[in-house]
């Protein structure tokens, strides 16, 4: 394992101030963003100067509002939690954030199994989205697949089961789950994009210390 385990609740000061200058899983989406005539987009430039700018002054710069179908999700994830257990007899485990040992990068995952040999990623998203996923499987797997890379490549587990749940609905359709197997998810394409991106931001945190005053 080439991680070290953060006991921090998740959305805790704490937990902010681990991510704090870091890769996480919840932003590898925006660094596979592509920009207009293949140049870099807006939100992965972004992305970098944030990053950049919490290294140089140690201040997590994250949002901690959340919008009510957030909060749902959030007050879900233990029934989720537990309706996926009892599916597929797999004893759970809720970590803190995983950082990297040699890389600024890390995760948060949302359940680990068998001392991380696998992982499991969990959505409760509003019922329409639950049953447009439950209809086109792989319109879940698109959505977060980048995430699910990410978390793959942090904790080295050979799978993910990324799980939608939503207990409105009758029993038979409250919860999809998706295996994703690391050998064919493409970690190491996804690697090596994120060492790159990790080194621009490197170099942008050079740039900004290089700087002896602002311009007048």
């Amino acid at each position: 394992m080439n991680f070290t385990v953060i006991d921090a609740e998740q959305r805790s000061p704490e937990w902010y101030l681990a991510r704090c200058g870091r890769l996480t899983g919840s932003k590898a989406d925006i660094l596979l963003a592509k920009g207009k005539k293949g140049e870099e987009s807006i939100q992965r430039r972004d992305l970098r100067l944030q990053i950049a700018c919490e290294r140089i002054t140690g201040v997590p710069d994250e949002e901690g509002f959340f919008g009510k179908d957030m909060q749902r999700g959030l007050e879900m994830e233990p029934l989720a939690f537990a309706a996926y257990e009892v599916a597929t007899g797999e004893m759970c485990r809720k970590t803190g954030f995983l950082q990297h040992n040699t890389l600024m990068a890390g995760c948060s995952l949302d359940a680990d199994i068998g001392n991380f040999s696998g992982i499991v990623e969990f959505k409760c998203p509003k019922t329409y989205t639950h049953l447009m996923y439950l209809r086109e499987p792989q319109t879940l797997l698109a959505e977060y697949l980048a995430q699910v890379r990410h978390n793959l490549w942090i904790s080295g587990a050979t799978f993910c089961d990324l799980v939608s749940f939503d207990n409105r609905l009758p029993a038979r359709l409250q919860l999809l789950r998706l295996r994703v197997e690391c050998y064919n998810a493409g970690i190491p394409d996804y690697e090596m994009l994120a060492v790159q991106f990790l080194n621009e931001v490197e170099n942008e945190v050079a740039k900004i210390e290089g700087m002896t005053h602002a311009r007048i």
